[in-house]
């Protein structure tokens, strides 16, 4: 699995609406971590370069397959 994903930060203007920023999760990192539609996340300011997604209903960790 790649270890990382460089992506850009989206922008969405609604006239009226103070502006909302968006970041994606690409489909892979979001499989290798079981990340479910609708979890609730909150994002941890760790500097100015740093930013940590916190899971805050995580599962627990699936037994991986013997090979």
């Amino acid at each position: 699995m790649q270890a990382e994903y460089p992506m850009r930060v989206q922008v969405i203007r609604t006239k009226g609406q103070a502006p909302r920023f968006y970041v994606n999760l690409p489909i892979p990192l979001a499989a290798a971590l079981d990340i479910q539609a609708g979890e609730q996340v909150q994002w941890q300011l760790l500097g100015r370069s740093d930013l940590r997604l916190h899971r805050l209903h995580a599962p627990p960790a699936s037994p991986r397959p013997k090979k």
